[in-house]
């Protein structure tokens, strides 16, 4: 709720997860025909094809970071109390470009990395799932660190994980519980949609079909980009409670203090 309540102060925040979906889809587009056909003329395992998957990767993650870049930064401004606009967003971004393009390298390399391991069978699977779940615990707060602090991808990476360690990562509950919402909320939309769809299907009336199914895949991406953002924010707040002892006047402080219990060591 606190996370809305900033996105809802500053609503053009959802400029940001929306560009960034429309540039992922223009990507995954672009590069469909060369994975397909690097793919269907060699094994799965060649280096052309994990080549151009990298490629992809590459540029894929550097698209989403880009663009959560714009948001974090653009939503650290509205927590120090400033007012943001779309423009200070893409300045915060722009100025961190190399820093940006060296994290989706490191993100595609580990990207890579988890699609040969789930190739491995059941034990590569199982080890590609916790593997990722590391890699995304880790780096939750990279991104802010990426646009705040003048340093490389390697030390963000690096000083995401320290924050971690410092608190136990109860940082990482709030974003969960943003996914789990969300999740709770997606299936209901769908419950609802299939109902919509089979009753509209038995009346007969195609025009009314086709009008449950736009809006059901509306209703989707609008709750998408609204969750992508909550968690954009979510982690803006966090980084700055972390570094600076404030996550802002939407953050209730006794809220963000309880995500932050000091590690203590048993005797």
């Amino acid at each position: 709720m606190a996370s809305a309540a900033v996105l809802k102060a500053d609503k053009e925040l959802m400029i940001f997860p929306l560009i960034s979906a429309l540039a992922v889809l223009i990507v995954t587009a672009t590069f469909a025909f060369p994975l397909i056909v690097t793919n269907s003329l060699a094994t799965s395992s060649s280096l052309v094809f994990y080549l151009v998957l990298f490629l992809f990767y590459l540029v894929q993650y550097f698209v989403i970071i880009y663009f959560n870049s714009a948001l974090v930064g653009a939503a650290l401004i509205r927590i120090k109390g400033g007012d943001p606009t779309v423009k200070d967003g893409f300045s915060i971004a722009n100025s961190h470009l190399k820093a940006i393009l060296g994290y989706a390298a490191i993100s595609a390399t580990v990207g890579l990395v988890l699609r040969w391991l789930s190739e491995r069978g059941s034990l590569g699977r199982l080890a590609a799932s916790l593997f990722g779940l590391a890699w995304n615990l880790a780096t939750f707060l990279a991104v802010p660190i990426l646009v705040t602090e003048e340093i490389s991808p390697v030390d963000a990476i690096r000083r995401s994980t320290e924050l971690l360690k410092k608190t136990w990562g109860e940082q990482i509950v709030g974003n969960f519980s943003i996914g789990l919402i969300f999740g709770l909320i997606f299936v209901a939309v769908f419950l609802l949609g299939a109902a919509g769809f089979m009753a509209a299907s038995s009346s007969g009336s195609l025009f009314l079909a086709a009008a449950v199914v736009i809006i059901f895949v509306l209703v989707l991406l609008g709750l998408g980009l609204v969750s992508s953002a909550l968690g954009g924010i979510y982690a803006a707040a966090v980084y700055s409670y972390a570094t600076t002892g404030s996550a802002g006047q939407f953050f209730r402080e006794d809220l963000v203090k309880g995500a932050f219990r000091e590690k203590t060591v048993l005797p």
